[in-house]
C-alpha cells in the first residue's frame, strides 16, 4: 500500500492516544530534559517514561542525547505542538458547552 496523509495522521493519533505521552510532550515543551527529569515532574516511574520515549522517539517525535549515564530528550518536530494546542482548544470548547448545558438544567 502507498504511503497515505490519512494513514499517517491516524497513527499518529494513536501515539497521542495515551495520556503519558502527552504530558511528555508538554513538558518537553520547556526544552530538553532527562528521562529521571521526567519521571519525577510527572510523578511516573522512570521505567514508564522510557518506554513511552522509546514509543515517542520510534515516530521522530522526540530525539535523545546521552551524556554520561544519562539520556536528555527534546523535540525533534516542534510542529507537534499545534496538533496539542488544537486538541485543547477542542477541548476548551467542549467545557464552554457542556458549563452552558448545567447552567440552563439549574
Amino acid at each position: 500500500m502507498p504511503f497515505q496523509p490519512s494513514y499517517f495522521k491516524a497513527d499518529l493519533f494513536k501515539i497521542l492516544s495515551n495520556p503519558v505521552r502527552i504530558q511528555i510532550l508538554d513538558t518537553l515543551r520547556q526544552g530538553e530534559i532527562s528521562v529521571n527529569d521526567i519521571a519525577q515532574w510527572l510523578e511516573v516511574e522512570a521505567s514508564s517514561v522510557s518506554q513511552q520515549l522509546a514509543i515517542l522517539k520510534r515516530y521522530h517525535l522526540v530525539k535523545g542525547r546521552r551524556q554520561g549515564n544519562f539520556i536528555y530528550y527534546s523535540i525533534n518536530e516542534p510542529a507537534i505542538f499545534k496538533v496539542l494546542d488544537a486538541a485543547k482548544e477542542v477541548f476548551n470548547n467542549h467545557l464552554v458547552i457542556v458549563k452552558d448545558a448545567v447552567e440552563k438544567m439549574q
